[in-house]
């Protein structure tokens, strides 16, 4: 029998990971992707419901889960090779982008800790006007009057959800919204950028840059959001093997994959298929954490109205044609919990 490297099996898993999310060969490519970004977004539902189960505050759980994958990274050949083809310039904007993808997990799981893991993965489907209006302007691509009439159309369904909550998470609610803003932000940053490298190099720079920016600035953060908490905390055992799961099966996997998937839509339309998210992360946190306790008939009209929008949207699109290259908007990698 042959013997291979934990690089090569790494990377062996990676590969068969996108094969099983694209099956059918004969799947034109807007299908396909499709397809692996709805996997995606069923991996970051996961994210919401390990961010409160990790007892870590908002801060060290960010920079732990982005070391982490950095970590497993650096063990696949592929992405030292895609790094030393990379110009200086372009790693520049990836580590630039990362920052921004940094900042949005930390006000992810900033929401997370001061309501619950449903009020924080709804207020990401915000991210939906947000790109509508961002990324038009930052991608280079006429603006649509018809993707933004159904970001606005996904608002009320916003509202529902947030209406059925009590009072008492509203901060937690204004740090998803500033989330949702940093999605739409470095998803349509990084839709201009996503062909000009490797997409597991792009995953390891941006994190990679996320997690020393979190930790330069982590003495100046924690005075100016005292909900951070201890910005220098450790995790214990039982964080420790949570965090590895975030990584590894809700961090790595998706984000890789989801760079592969944006070739062939915008990140328009991949933050709609997002807006699946808190429908996962909803019933997941019933399952798991007893959610469905503090949850109101208002919470699950709003879920209706949002799957609307995330459901009319691909018939619309159906008669567009990307033409350009796109990238990551999604709550996860984005981007990317």
């Amino acid at each position: 029998m042959s013997r291979r490297w934990p690089t090569q099996h790494f990377a062996g898993m990676l590969r068969a990971a996108r094969h099983r999310a694209s099956p059918d060969a004969s799947m034109t490519p807007t299908t396909r992707a499709h397809l692996q970004m709805h996997a995606c977004v069923l991996l970051w539902g996961f994210t919401a419901i390990l961010g409160k189960l990790i007892t870590l505050p908002a801060l060290p759980l960010v920079a732990s889960r982005m070391l982490l994958v950095v970590a497993l990274l650096a063990l696949v050949p592929r992405v030292w090779r895609g790094l030393r083809a990379m110009p200086p310039r372009l790693i520049g904007a990836y580590a630039g982008i990362g920052v921004l993808v940094a900042l949005h997990w930390l006000t992810f799981y900033g929401s997370i800790k001061l309501a619950n893991a449903s009020v924080a993965a709804t207020c990401i489907a915000l991210a939906t006007v947000f790109t509508a209006i961002v990324e038009p302007w930052i991608a280079r691509r006429p603006f649509s009057r018809g993707d933004l009439a159904i970001g606005i159309a996904v608002l009320p369904g916003v509202a529902l959800v947030v209406g059925g909550v009590p009072g008492d998470m509203r901060l937690g609610i204004a740090v998803g919204v500033v989330s949702a803003i940093l999605v739409a932000v470095f998803g349509s940053l990084n839709k201009r950028f996503v062909e000009h490298a490797d997409p597991l190099a792009i995953t390891a720079v941006e994190l990679g840059a996320g997690a020393v920016a979190l930790l330069a600035l982590a003495p100046l953060l924690a005075p100016l959001a005292p909900w951070l908490e201890m910005p220098l905390a450790l995790p214990d055992a039982r964080d420790a093997v949570l965090l590895v799961i975030l990584a590894v099966a809700c961090t790595l996997l998706p984000f890789a994959l989801s760079l592969v998937a944006l070739r062939h839509m915008s990140a328009f339309a991949a933050q709609l298929a997002v807006n699946l998210e808190p429908v996962y992360a909803i019933v997941l946190a019933a399952l798991l954490l007893g959610e469905q306790r503090e949850l109101t008939p208002l919470f699950y009209l709003g879920v209706v109205v949002i799957l609307a929008g995330v459901f009319v949207h691909p018939l619309i699109g159906r008669r567009k044609r990307v033409r350009a290259p796109e990238l990551l908007a999604t709550s996860e990698a984005k981007n990317l919990d």
